[in-house]
């Protein structure tokens, strides 16, 4: 029996018109100055309690100073891959393919999103400081680890934090996985993971809530929309999986990657 496919190559237009006017949406009440200001009233007291607790508690500073290296992004770009490739998880063995190529032009969709947004946001000068360069008190990461910070970019602060590139991602993946996701407990799993490897950047003080809750969530609705609710995902998957056909069925007689579901299994 066929099996049905993941992405329908089609417009579904009321899925893609309210994936375009939540972010705009979300953009409007940022710029509305009532919004504004509650945006800023919870983001203070969000950034305070998170990063107040790194001048007198070393295993919370230890904790979120790991976090905030940039190698640990490494770390999180294998676990967000790992959970999208692992067969018979969200994915059957035989989808998980076709899941990666489409997880992958989705977050090219992505970079063009952010490309142009980050015009429009120095156009209109909505860019600003990260929280840890705004207050005089913040705890920086950096003042206690400088050897890290000279080798490893310690991410704690940031002249340009609007909107969260890392926010957007790790929402993006959320998003997409949970399209497909049947379980709770995934979905359980795929947000608790998305919002702890945000935190890092907003206990450090590189980010404020609402360049992740306004800025990055906006970009990872839009992509997911223009890329799911289009043909896009659906052709280029497509497209992709039969070119690189050959490629795979040669990894897949190679010992132990050819058990790989996104590499052995075919659907």
């Amino acid at each position: 029996m066929d099996n049905p496919p993941l992405f329908q190559a089609r417009w579904a237009w009321g899925p893609l018109c309210l994936a375009t006017l939540i972010p705009v949406a979300l953009l409007c009440f940022w710029l509305w100055p009532v919004g504004q200001a509650l945006c800023m009233a919870l983001d203070e007291w969000l950034f305070h309690a998170l990063n107040r607790p790194l001048a007198d508690n070393t295993l919370w500073r230890s904790i979120w100073t790991l976090g905030s290296l940039r190698p640990f992004d490494i770390v999180v770009g294998l676990i967000m891959l790992m959970l999208l490739i692992r067969g018979d998880w969200v994915f059957k063995a035989v989808e998980v393919r076709r899941a990666f190529f489409g997880f992958l032009v989705t977050l090219l969709v992505l970079v063009v999103i952010r490309a142009l947004f980050s015009k429009l946001v120095r156009l209109m000068g909505w860019q600003h400081h990260s929280p840890s360069m705004v207050f005089s008190d913040a705890i920086m990461l950096s003042d206690y680890y400088p050897a890290l910070e000279a080798r490893w970019e310690l991410k704690d602060r940031s002249s340009q934090s609007f909107p969260g590139d890392h926010a957007s991602v790790l929402l993006l993946w959320a998003l997409f996985m949970s399209l497909f996701s049947r379980r709770l407990m995934q979905h359980v799993l795929i947000w608790a993971l998305a919002v702890l490897f945000m935190l890092p950047r907003l206990v450090a003080g590189a980010h404020w809530g609402q360049d992740d809750y306004i800025g990055g969530l906006g970009m990872a609705i839009l992509a997911l929309g223009w890329s799911y609710y289009t043909p896009f995902a659906a052709r280029t998957s497509a497209g992709l999986v039969r070119a690189t056909a050959p490629l795979f069925g040669w990894l897949a007689r190679l010992p132990l990657l050819g058990r790989l579901s996104v590499i052995g299994a075919r659907g």
